[in-house]
């Protein structure tokens, strides 16, 4: 896992480290993407992933080990399989903690009038877990990265907007085809380089807060367009003297040249409103 750039990979070093286990170097390393990774540790293949990575090189699982790896995902539990030689070794679970923040930017999403779906590679049962506790709309798990992009595709061709969060490398495709692409500054710098917002924290409640501002940004835009085709749809006439045949009336050049710049002064005092909105 020492030469896998996955977070949970981060997560099984740092816990062999607080264990004080010797790491050692694995030789002709390979990661196979949305399934795990495998090498050779002092001569022997080993390998670690998902269910599909064990059935891509013919091992087994027990029935006890599956109905162990079960348990444990329908607590939330993300299981991955170890195979040495070919033969199955153990399992790892690791649980990715919900942000005690989540729930709540969850919630302001909805009340946004925004569907939540979430697209992971985690096993069924325990995206299942995380999507009642969370409340979320749907879920689609043992998702590979094309059935990532896949499905953010399929959204599109419905007509929908898409926005997509994600922090991995197997978000970067969905992440660049997304409308528009968020990602963790706690994640991988393949998904942070593939995404157009980018969240410091990687704090949910940073999705709830750009929806809110480009919300407000288009207002704005809107209301600008108005200033600044209304001065030149009423001054633009009146400096070509329309109003002299019937009310004598020109303005002068210095006049124009004023209402031209106060529709300048305008437009930017109304985007500075902006900056009174607490997100």
């Amino acid at each position: 896992e020492q030469a896998s750039e996955h977070p949970l990979a981060l997560a099984i070093i740092n816990y062999a480290k607080a264990q004080k286990i010797n790491l050692k170097n694995a030789e002709d390393f390979e990661s196979i993407t949305g399934k795990g990774v495998k090498g050779k540790v002092e001569g022997k293949k080993v390998f670690i992933g998902t269910n599909k990575l064990l059935e891509r090189i013919n091992i087994n699982i027990n029935r006890e080990t599956l109905t162990q790896a079960d348990e444990m995902r329908r607590d939330g539990k993300t299981v991955f399989f170890i195979a040495i030689e070919n033969q199955l070794a153990g399992l790892i679970a690791i649980e990715d903690p919900i942000k005690s923040t989540t729930p709540a930017a969850i919630e302001k999403l909805h009340a946004l009038g925004i569907k939540i779906i979430m697209i992971t590679g985690d096993n069924y049962k325990t995206a299942e877990a995380v999507a009642k506790i969370l409340h979320i709309d749907s879920f689609i798990a043992d998702a590979l990265p094309q059935d990532k992009l896949a499905q953010i595709e399929i959204l599109q061709s419905e007509g929908k907007k898409v926005a997509m969060a994600g922090d991995g490398i197997n978000d970067a495709p969905a992440l660049t085809a997304a409308n528009v692409g968020i990602a963790m500054g706690t994640g991988t710098d393949v998904a942070i380089e593939s995404a157009g917002i980018t969240l410091i924290k990687g704090d949910l409640n940073g999705v709830v807060k750009a929806k809110i501002l480009s919300s407000l940004t288009m207002k704005n835009i809107r209301q600008n367009l108005f200033f600044a085709f209304f001065y030149n749809a009423v001054g633009v006439p009146i400096a070509a003297g329309i109003l002299y045949p019937f009310l004598g009336i020109l303005l002068s050049p210095m006049l124009a040249s004023a209402a031209m710049s106060l529709s300048s002064v305008s437009v930017i005092g109304n985007a500075l409103r902006l900056k009174r909105h607490k997100l």
